[in-house]
């Protein structure tokens, strides 16, 4: 009996030590399978950032913008998201570059006009008729004076990761605009930027600084005259409605900045900067070509809504501009006059 019972007694030990180490086992089975799922979490959890827009959903440089989000989330294996906000749902140009530059705007996009306000020497590229052709205006902002531009951003806050474009621009009236004397007493709205408000002067026109969101009611009600865009926006915004005619007077080729937070930049784990550098410039490239064919497309609508284009003497308004600049004794820093020179001889 004796022998029985502690046999039993060693059996029952037994299974209580297999018991404790099955026990055990299972523990360290959990915690290892908790710290993978951890892991992977931290992995899986995407960087998520807001970039706004000024302009309605319809633009070329929204529609670009959407693109670049594609792409960054394609080469980032969705590890970097961008969420795309358009009209205006962030604020104005200039409210979001401040955003921008005080970190509680991840990229903002603005007109290189706007950005003047805050880099003064980016105003060479605010000059009527700087530029011949596009590949000029690309030279530079890919080249030598890209750089520059990127590096007086930094010393604000910002990276500029990318240069979206709104192209040349065209005037777009309630009356016709055939020729330099005929934008005598128009009112037209323009940029917050001194060297286009000196363009429109030197043509004879009274421009009138005035936020994006305003220009269609303003037009309607009569307050203005006339505005001046990509021809694209003439169709996309709704001007068309209002502005009957449009002038070629491809005064000025503006640039629209993507100006990245430092501190949204440095979310960008170092190993991730040159795919999501990569996909951001592959969108721009889309986004440039989408400009021309938009405009194209957009010549062609709105001729059939019965807007009429017309040519003008761009060599006279030209030749006007440049007496203006004389006369406010407009001056530039000499590197920057340097690269835009080197960009003009780089296709010439």
């Amino acid at each position: 009996m004796k022998k029985l019972l502690a046999l039993f007694m060693a059996s029952a030990m037994m299974l209580s030590l297999v018991a404790c180490s099955s026990s055990s086992s299972s523990a360290t089975s959990t915690s290892s399978s908790s710290s993978s799922s951890s892991s992977t979490t931290e992995v899986a959890d995407p960087i998520v950032l807001k970039m706004g827009f000024n302009d309605p959903d319809t633009s070329p440089y929204v529609q670009g913008g959407q693109k670049i989000a594609e792409l960054v989330a394609e080469a980032t294996d969705g590890q970097i998201q961008i969420e795309v906000y358009s009209s205006g749902a962030l604020g104005d140009e200039r409210a979001m570059v401040e955003m921008a530059m005080d970190g509680s705007l991840d990229i903002a996009t603005c007109a290189n006009s706007v950005m003047t306000n805050f880099i003064p020497e980016m105003g060479i590229l605010d000059q009527a008729y700087l530029w011949k052709n596009a590949d000029e205006a690309h030279a530079a902002v890919d080249g030598e004076l890209g750089e520059l531009v990127k590096e007086e951003a930094r010393a604000l806050g910002m990276e500029v990761i990318g240069f979206l474009e709104s192209g040349f621009r065209n005037t777009f009236s309630t009356e016709p605009i055939l020729s330099m004397e005929d934008y005598s007493g128009v009112t037209i709205r323009v940029m917050e930027n001194a060297y286009h408000q000196a363009a429109f002067e030197s043509f004879g026109a009274m421009p009138i600084v005035m936020s994006y969101n305003d220009v269609f009611t303003a037009l309607q009600q009569g307050t203005i005259d006339a505005c001046e865009n990509a021809t694209a926006n003439c169709l996309n915004s709704g001007y068309y409605e209002v502005t009957k005619h449009v002038t070629n007077s491809s005064h000025a080729f503006v640039y629209i900045l993507m100006c990245m937070s430092e501190s949204a930049w440095n979310k960008i784990p170092e190993e991730l900067q040159e795919p999501f550098m990569a996909a951001v410039q592959e969108g721009v490239e889309y986004e440039r070509a989408l400009l021309v064919q938009s405009n194209e497309e957009a010549t062609v609508e709105l001729m059939e809504l019965g807007v009429e284009f017309h040519d003008i003497d761009v060599a006279e308004l030209q030749a006007a501009y440049q007496a203006k600049v004389a006369e406010k004794g407009f001056t530039f820093d000499s590197e920057w006059e340097d690269a835009v020179q080197a960009a003009i001889a780089s296709v010439a």
